[in-house]
């Protein structure tokens, strides 16, 4: 750093000497001129000495530039790089509610976006303010020591600049802040989007969604609008100020010249273009850096929880855990109360099972007992934000509800916040005291929704060894302690009839397995590790009845010998637990045995259990695994392997065009900006005139030197003030140029944002199946591509224009006046210029490739473990995630060391050839000057023309980087709008009369996924008629899901028909056809905002009364605890209804499904996540909600599905067996062909009687 700096500053002082060179370089010219100097022969000396002083400066701006320039690349990827790290691991740090407390989606902003902008600001902007800063201070030194008078009055142009940006500055990152934040949460927004997309297209709600996110762009594009004439007034008055420094220089020099106090033109240029050097330009970058920064360093400066360090052999794992007298409300709801006074004893190397209804507690004791959350408060990202605002005096207008967009009724603020107290401790000692890795490695925790990450099978299941005893273990023994995990658990069933078996790539969060074997790898995670205790959050919920039965009994055998804390809702998997305990209003109601608690005549649990009218005698479940072998039936694959030849895009119907192309049809389709486009080309050209009229001006004022007497006072006065109208003139046109292009950038940032989160929520759902359609690479996709955009169509552009006209105009004025100079500039200056420059640029697009496809990958990475944050914690794999991290980052920092090694050698030359070009053209124009070509005006028009062209050159190139980001993200953005699904109008077919009901028929289907090879359906036919209650049940993997999903139409059929009433549902309008259905999935998904909002999600306002929306929840049987919150309806439920339980969540879920008044209720293991209260009044739910519906219902329990008209059993990619319940009842004696998987399904239809 101290090298880098160093070397900035000697290159900034040469530019300050290259001003000393150069004002007696004209101090010599003008004296020659004007027949009273030196000799032609000391002339020649003088000239020759002075361009080799040039010159030498040229090479020692080079070496000192690449010091600079190479140092601090590598530092800005460094810090860049460490930031993001520190970041993360300070995420990791924290307790799972200050990530609640962050916008989904905003941890990966912040981890991408943001951080390229800290890393430009680190690695070019930084170097490049020392730099000015120094050439600044050194410039001051040489003015004031060759003329402090003239130097006095020219500064004030500076000071001016200095209170300008003095006031506007504070204005435009205040305005910048706002403008990320907005972005921000349309990022939030997007993730959301992404991340459930199949239930925003079931629903319909893609508009209501682009609206929602419109807002937070709508937001952000007045507070971008509001930047505009802050910065346009800024450089307005910069330009302004620049070229009347030149005329009250020359006025007041002239002046001083007349009196004695100045010797010669020579020290007037000296000091004119000492003071002129700038430095606002990098203030500006280093504001947005400085911007960046504080989204880091508020989670970095987050305080961390005090973390134990008691460990082995002071307190062990096999020692009973205590709770006592618990008190817990959640920090996102701390009003409501979860844990009343808690006491339990959960007993070591005993099987502990905890039940009652959603909302009672049961998975905050998991989450207490993992360290999830704390007993005592702790603050939020917000808060930390919000309290330092507070510290500095300033009040956070971004978090003021102009709108009533986002109230954020602050949940904390609603009520009395809940008194945290109580103890839960082991040993004698509080959990809170251990330290905290150590605990959790003694934990194999298996939870409801399982994640795993987008690694292989084995790497997966192998994460379950960090932080114990094995984790250092070989390969080989490793992938044996797999495959033993795997078989307790029955995943390898399944595992090795996949193509790369246990090397099988599972995809984002799991997506190429079914739901069960999801499920299973987990378990074979959490118990591979041989853990001391075992936690089971609802563990078997998404398998199958089949596959819950054989994973049962594996669950039991690991539980031997080890504590076992079991979170369930089916009663008949804890029968055998030593100790059950009923929750109640986060209170014990019951504890004891099965047979104990069943003994009491009105117990609870008795109660719970009667209400899943399960049998559980002794000779129903006797003896599950010799019901079923575990091979017992072929599994075929719901979701198998991507194939080699889909894993091009199937997108690419859209044929890429050219910059130029591209650049024309951005044009094209903003031809409502044109009046805008036609005044800023009107003014780009007024403010280009600057570059030839300065030219023309300088000369003319440097011929003044050369008069005397009266003749001296009337043109020094004459061409002052017109170079003062210059100044207006260029003042007010660059005003204008960049006010208006800001506004227009700005309102194109917007609406090709709206634009392309639209189009990317109507592309086919298999769209986002894909590897490179992952949610944070779209979400980051989605805030850059707009972005480059902007840059192409607007302050850039506009810029661009006034360097082509300036170069024109350059060129032709130089031409005009001296030919040869100009050629001589034409030939060798320019050449020499755009070749540094656009090997400059080539070099600048390879390392911003090699930088996108790095940090996309480690951005990737990040983003996912943010997402798994509970899953990364339970794991103890925080210190593997980030030095797996840190690795990518790594791999970057090396292959950046690399390339800027060449990179910043261009860099350098491209930003030092200006001074050999200066010195060439003052060499061969002197020696013009001397053969008498050229008068010392015509000189000074021709050399201040070819200079000002050339770097106008310069300036054009150096939009050729932004250019090319920006066309290739136009492709993108128009490849994506190209492929959008066609919702409603268009479609050949009318919607038929769905009046009197549905039936749906599949005649023939075949089906594969998009992406995968191994077919689902192979000749399916399935008929559901009108009215009719049809469940369809087979192993993991059969196609369930599959059904649900191609009537939803989510994909294609390969070949075979879908009808609706007869007709095929390719042939509706998707919007119009998707109204008739309404999905109840087994993973609910619910979005930031109110439940208002969520439940309404689907239908348009002013459709559903109150009194409707009320009778719906009831249904669902969530009314009562809506109007129990502070804020009832309108409460808000955080990202992705973190804030509420699973099962409350589920019944939000139904509650939308069932406000919609659907025709046909596609039910996807709909009360999977529900207790046995609430499963059993929903289930009445259900079944009034049918009456007069097609009802379809997914079921594991095949409890829920008795009352079925029909039910299907899958298998095979067809259906194998169906009929009623009784009927498949009757089928118990006599099995012919397909015998295996009549047994199954007898052994599942055991269960319901």
């Amino acid at each position: 750093m101290a090298a880098a700096g160093v070397a900035s500053i000697g290159a900034g002082i040469t530019m300050p000497l290259m001003t000393v060179v150069f004002g007696r370089l004209v101090a010599n010219f003008s004296e020659f001129g004007g027949g009273n100097g030196p000799t032609k022969a000391d002339f020649s000396h003088t000239l020759d000495r002075q361009c080799l002083y040039m010159l030498a400066l040229f090479i020692a701006r080079l070496g000192l530039n690449y010091i600079n320039k190479f140092s601090f690349r590598i530092i800005g990827i460094r810090m860049s790089a460490k930031i993001r790290l520190h970041y993360l691991q300070s995420l990791f740090g924290q307790t799972v509610h200050v990530l609640d407390s962050m916008p989904s989606g905003s941890a990966a902003a912040t981890i991408t976006a943001t951080a390229n902008t800290l890393q430009l600001g680190i690695s070019e902007k930084l170097g490049i303010f020392l730099e000015y800063m120094a050439t600044i201070i050194s410039a001051i030194v040489v003015a004031f020591t060759y003329s402090w008078s003239v130097t006095l009055v020219t500064s004030s142009t500076l000071l001016f600049i200095v209170l300008a940006l003095g006031f506007l500055l504070p204005l435009a990152i205040k305005y910048h802040a706002q403008l990320t934040k907005a972005e921000s949460k349309a990022d939030s927004v997007a993730a959301e989007a992404f991340s459930a997309i199949r239930m925003i297209a079931s629903c319909g709600a893609e508009t209501r969604t682009v609206e929602k996110y419109s807002e937070w762009i709508r937001e952000a594009r007045q507070a971008g609008q509001k930047i505009g004439p802050v910065i346009a007034v800024q450089m307005g008055l910069i330009f302004f100020s620049f070229q009347a420094g030149f005329a009250l220089a020359f006025w007041f020099g002239t002046k001083s010249y007349v009196a004695g106090r100045v010797d010669n033109v020579g020290t007037v240029v000296v000091v004119l273009m000492s003071v002129m050097l700038m430095v606002s330009a990098p203030l500006i970058a280093i504001s947005k850096a400085l911007v960046a920064a504080s989204d880091f360093f508020a989670v970095i400066d987050t305080p961390r929880p005090v973390v134990g360090t008691i460990q082995e052999p002071v307190v062990n794992s096999t020692s009973d855990i205590i709770f006592e007298d618990v008190h817990f409300a959640y920090p996102s709801r701390p009003s409501k109360k979860i844990l009343d006074g808690l006491n339990l004893r959960i007993q070591a190397n005993k099987s502990t099972a905890i039940v009652g209804p959603s909302g009672s507690g049961k998975s905050t004791i998991v989450g207490l007992i993992e360290g999830w959350y704390t007993l005592n408060d702790q603050p939020t990202i917000a808060k930390i934000i919000e309290k330092k605002k507070k510290q500095k005096g300033k009040k956070d207008d971004d978090d003021e509800s102009e709108n009533g967009k986002e109230p954020q009724a602050s949940l904390e603020d609603l009520g009395p916040r809940v008194a945290l107290k109580g103890s839960i401790s082991t040993c004698g000692h509080e959990i809170k005291d251990i330290n905290i890795k150590w605990w959790r490695s003694q934990i194999g925790l298996v939870q409801q929704e399982p994640f795993l990450f987008n690694q292989t099978i084995h790497q997966n299941v192998a994460s379950g060894l960090i932080g114990t005893q094995w984790e250092d273990e070989s390969e080989e023994k490793k992938r044996e302690m797999v495959k033993e995990a795997c078989k307790e658990s029955f995943a390898d069933e399944f595992i090795h009839k996949l193509p790369d078996a246990y090397d099988t790539q599972v995809g984002e969060s799991g997506i190429k397995l079914s739901g069960g074997q999801r499920q299973r790898i987990a378990i074979a995670r959490s118990i591979i590790s041989k853990p001391s205790i075992l936690i089971l959050d609802e563990a078997t919920s998404s398998i199958d009845v089949r596959g819950e039965r054989i994973v049962q009994a594996a669950l039991e055998r690991a539980s031997k010998g080890r504590t076992t804390i079991t979170i369930a809702h089916r009663l008949s998997t804890i029968r055998n637990a030593d100790q059950i305990v009923v929750l109640q209003h986060g209170k014990i109601a019951e504890q004891g045995t099965h047979a104990a608690l069943m003994a009491k005549a009105d117990g609870i649990y008795k109660g719970l259990v009667n209400m899943q009218q399960l049998s559980l005698g002794e000779g129903d479940e006797s003896n599950p695994v010799s019901q079923e072998r575990p091979d017992a039936i072929p599994e075929p694959e719901k979701h198998a392997i991507e194939s080699n030849d889909a894993k091009s895009e199937r997108s690419s119907r859209w044929e890429k065009l050219k910059l130029f192309n591209s650049f024309g049809r951005l044009l094209q389709e903003q031809r409502s900006r044109f009046p805008f486009y036609a005044l800023a080309l009107i003014f780009s050209a007024g403010a280009a005139t600057a570059v030839p009229l300065q030219a023309w001006f300088f000369a003319h004022v440097i011929s003044v030197f050369s008069e005397t007497g009266q003749r001296l006072h009337h043109d020094s006065a004459f061409w002052s003030k017109w170079w003062a109208v210059l100044a207006a003139g260029v003042g007010v046109c660059y005003f204008i140029v960049i006010g208006v292009s800001t506004n227009v950038e700005h309102f194109i940032a917007a609406v090709y944002r709206q634009e392309y989160f639209e189009s990317i929520l109507l592309q086919k759902i298999s769209y986002f199946d894909h590897e490179d359609h992952a949610t944070g690479q779209l979400t980051a996709r989605l805030s850059s591509d707009p972005n480059s955009l902007k840059e192409l169509l607007g302050v850039n552009t506009c810029m661009l224009l006034v360097g082509v006209f300036s170069l024109i105009g350059s060129l032709a004025i130089s031409f005009a006046y001296g030919w040869k100079l100009a050629l001589v500039a034409l030939c060798v200056i320019l050449p020499l210029s755009v070749g540094a420059s656009f090997h400059r640029i080539r070099y600048e697009m390879q390392f911003n490739e090699m930088n996108e496809a790095v940090f996309k990958e480690s951005s990737k990475f990040g983003a996912e473990s943010i997402g798994a944050f509970r899953t990364v914690s339970a794991l103890v794999m925080e210190d593997s995630i980030c030095d797996r991290y840190e690795n990518l980052l790594h791999g970057h920092v090396v292959s950046a060391y690399k390339k800027a090694r060449w990179t910043s050698l261009i860099f350098a030359f491209a930003d030092s050839i200006g001074l050999a070009c200066q010195a060439l053209i003052l060499w061969y124009g002197g020696r013009l000057l001397l053969s008498g070509e050229y008068s010392v005006f015509s000189f000074f028009v021709t050399y201040m023309s070819v200079i000002q062209g050339a770097e106008s050159a310069g300036q054009w190139l150096s939009f050729g980087p932004n250019a090319i980001l920006a066309s290739t993200a136009a492709n993108r953005i128009m490849g994506v709008r190209s492929t959008r699904v066609n919702t409603g109008q268009g479609s050949s077919g009318t919607l038929p009369d769905t009046t009197e009901g549905v039936k749906i028929e599949f005649k023939d289907v075949y089906f594969k996924h998009p992406y995968r090879d191994i077919p689902i359906f192979k000749g399916l036919n399935l008929t559901i008629e009108k009215g009719q209650y049809a469940a369809l049940v087979g192993a993991s993997g059969s196609g369930k899901t599959s059904i649900v999903s191609l009537i939803e139409r989510f994909y294609e059929v390969d070949d075979g028909r879908v009808l609706l009433n007869g007709q095929d549902i390719t042939t509706l309008g998707l919007h119009e056809y998707r109204r008739v259905l309404s999905l109840v999935a087994q993973e609910p998904s619910l979005f930031a905002g109110t439940i208002r909002e969520n439940i309404l999600l689907g239908v348009n306002e002013g459709e559903v009364t109150e009194e409707q929306l009320h009778q719906c929840c009831r249904d669902a049987n969530i009314h009562d605890f809506i109007i129990s919150l502070p804020e009832g309806y309108n409460t808000q439920i955080g990202s992705k209804g973190v804030s509420l339980s699973g099962g409350q969540k589920q019944r939000l879920s139904i509650a939308r499904a069932i406000v919609r008044s659907p025709q046909v209720l596609l039910l996807d293991e709909a009360t999977s996540s529900l207790d046995s209260e609430s499963e059993k009044l929903v289930q009445a739910a259900f079944e009034r909600a049918r009456k007069g519906r097609t009802t379809i219902s997914v079921a594991h329990r095949l409890a829920t599905i008795q009352n079925a008209d029909v039910i299907y059993v899958l298998g095979e990619g067809k259906v194998l067996e169906k009929g009623t319940h009784s009927a498949l009842l009757k089928l118990r004696g006599g099995l012919l062909a397909d015998g295996k998987l009549i047994s199954f399904c007898l052994s599942c239809i055991i269960s319901l009687g």
